[in-house]
């Protein structure tokens, strides 16, 4: 008679223990990230939130606890041929940091649309250890590259998530949180988890189901790249037809099969709901981190502090209970902040787009001002549009309310002017045309 082995002691599926070795390999090198109250989330949700701050680690997100266990773990040989990755974002500093402190060479692929401070920032962090080369116009062209230098030159690649020692790295996020709050007194009732790839919640839903079974894994993904949800309702991983980019630390058309099978096999144990975060919530949580925190989180590092704004049912971990949100980190580009801004306006209902049709007359944009617009309205963008090259066409006008709840009133008003007027939904083609 022969005993089946638990899912995660099958070959492929690290287990707890593998993330207590990567915690083992991590520990002269990366310290430990800090959990941290939130007085704002707590106030705001009726729960008692702590922020896990992976912001602080020395690149600035958890992709270094995957990196440095994969490349810490490879024999003389495999180090001696160096490694390789292709990344626009975190893994690459992951990558390059893990490099620089393991003594291994790294060759990272970027694609030429990575900014530049990225590329230096990468440069930096693995110092005479990395090479960057750039690869092609976008992700796909620099994982190409990649593959081809790996086949001809032995190099090993280390793969964003989709492998069982970078989901024993990013694991030690989780065992992290249970020794904390442990020491703290706490008692979680749910972790909220940022998902892409699904590294980190595969490595955090690992850990739980052998260490702490009863808490919660709430799983939060972009709206417009909910793999993981898709996957789950699949029965596994499948191609998402569309990806909004703009998570882009979260956005992945397809999560891993690594990471799929650990997910699935956990959940017999663990409670994981999934939650679809909309980007416009994620960049008010953005603004909100920074302004009340001081955190400067990239949109995936606000997905789980943005999800635990909107769970209900359920789902919702019960009040009052100790709940501990992921940010997953920091390197955001400042230059992004006015699309920031912009989205964020939009969801909280403040900012608004009309196509309005003035008659070629003298003052009519003066008493669409006196006459339309609140007193604490304000005009935020004006352009003409052409029907075609003789002819101008209607003014796409944008409003910000000073009140969300004056939309209503301004739409009444519009309504009874001498003026054709057409509101511009996010959903719509136009809408793409102001963000």
């Amino acid at each position: 008679m022969t005993t089946s082995l638990p899912d995660h002691a099958r070959p492929g599926l690290p287990g707890a223990a593998d993330v207590d070795r990567a915690a083992a390999l991590l520990a002269p090198v990366i310290p430990p990230t800090p959990l941290q109250h939130s007085p704002r989330l707590s106030a705001l949700t009726g729960y008692d939130v702590w922020l896990k701050r992976e912001d602080l680690t020395a690149v600035r997100s958890y992709k270094v606890r995957g990196a440095y266990t994969v490349i810490a773990g490879l024999d003389a040989a495999a180090r001696e041929r160096g490694v390789t990755c292709a990344s626009a974002g975190n893994h690459a500093q992951g990558v390059a940091y893990a490099c620089a402190r393991a003594g291994v060479a790294a060759t990272i692929f970027l694609p030429r649309t990575t900014p530049r401070q990225k590329r230096d920032r990468v440069a930096t962090l693995g110092g005479p250890h990395v090479e960057v080369v750039i690869a092609g116009e976008a992700y796909d062209d620099a994982a190409s590259a990649c593959a081809e230098f790996a086949e001809a030159s032995g190099a090993t690649v280390v793969p964003a998530f989709d492998h069982p020692g970078t989901v024993a790295g990013q694991g030690t996020v989780a065992a992290e949180v249970v020794a904390q709050a442990a020491a703290a007194g706490l008692a979680p009732a749910a972790v909220v988890v940022p998902v892409g790839g699904a590294g980190l919640l595969a490595g955090t839903t690992t850990y739980l189901t052998e260490r702490a079974p009863g808490v919660r894994v709430l799983a939060a993904e972009p709206a417009g790249a909910a793999s993981l949800a898709a996957a789950l309702a699949a029965g596994g991983p499948v191609d998402l037809p569309h990806v909004d980019p703009f998570v882009d630390g979260a956005a992945v058309r397809r999560i891993g099969a690594v990471t799929y099978a650990a997910v699935a096999a956990a959940r017999r144990t663990v409670e994981l709901a999934t939650l679809a975060v909309p980007e416009g919530l994620v960049c008010v949580e953005m603004l909100d981190l920074y302004q009340s925190e001081g955190i400067i989180a990239e949109p995936a590092g606000a997905l789980a502090s943005a999800a635990l704004r909107m769970v209900a049912g359920p789902d919702a971990p019960p009040a009052g209970s100790t709940v501990v949100c992921v940010v997953s980190g920091g390197n955001n580009d400042v230059s992004r902040y006015a699309d920031v801004v912009e989205r964020a306006l939009v969801h909280e209902g403040r900012k608004h787009y009309f196509l309005v049709e003035f008659p070629q007359e003298p003052g009519a944009l003066r008493r669409f001002l006196d006459e339309v617009l609140g007193p604490d309205d304000d005009i935020t963008l004006f352009e003409y549009t052409k029907r075609n090259n003789r002819e101008t066409g209607p003014a796409l006008v944008g409003v910000e309310l000073g009140d969300p709840g004056e939309l209503g009133a301004l739409r009444e008003r519009m309504a009874v002017s001498n003026l054709r007027v057409t509101k511009v939904d996010p959903d719509s083609p136009l809408f793409g045309f102001v963000l």
